[in-house]
């Protein structure tokens, strides 16, 4: 087993609400977020819940020279592994508080913002205050890019978003849908 899954299995034993799976992302579903946007309209760009880097790998490949990268992550060991892996991106504790960390690092709205939060395993108040956090963050038009394991967020995520496409990635485990949305204008 991998550093790196050891890590992953080691925390969602530990805290399987925030995790919401027992292995990091597949190549293939990193993949299928990171080819989700426009890279060449991309300036700034946060990923919540970064965990392993196994998401972060290939927006750090897809991304321009010069687009700022943040990245949130509440676990400190994983934090701390993201900061020495991604010297040039900006690592933060809690995507709850997204909005005040980016504007006291001084970073503007994101035009994309990607996202592996097990969403539906919050409570319905911390559900909220993320998707207010991202609706925040993002430029009016900017794209939200969420993997989850079910459908289940899609009514509570075009309420806020206009949700373009839905993605079925078979080769992940378990299988994973990614929602591309926009931030309505």
């Amino acid at each position: 087993m991998s550093r790196e899954s050891f890590l992953f299995l080691r925390k969602f034993v530990r805290q399987p609400k925030q995790v919401g799976s027992v292995m990091p992302s597949s190549g293939f579903l990193g993949r299928a977020m990171a080819d989700s946007v426009p890279w060449a309209a991309v300036t700034a760009a946060a990923e919540l819940g970064a965990g392993t880097g196994a998401i972060t790998r290939h927006l750090a490949r897809s991304a321009l020279p010069g687009t700022a990268m943040h990245l949130f992550e509440k676990d400190a060991a994983m934090r701390e592994s993201l900061t020495r892996a991604y010297p040039g991106f900006r690592c933060y504790s809690d995507a709850a508080d997204m909005l005040e960390e980016l504007a006291g690092s001084g970073a503007g709205q994101m035009d994309c913002i990607f996202s592996g939060l097990p969403f539906f395993n919050f409570s319905p108040e911390l559900r909220e205050r993320l998707l207010g956090q991202i609706e925040g963050a993002l430029k009016p038009g900017g794209y939200f890019v969420a993997f989850q394991y079910s459908l289940q967020m899609k009514k509570r995520l075009s309420n806020s978003f206009r949700v373009e496409r839905i993605r079925f990635v078979p080769w992940n485990l378990p299988p994973a849908f990614v929602y591309v949305c926009r931030r309505k204008i």
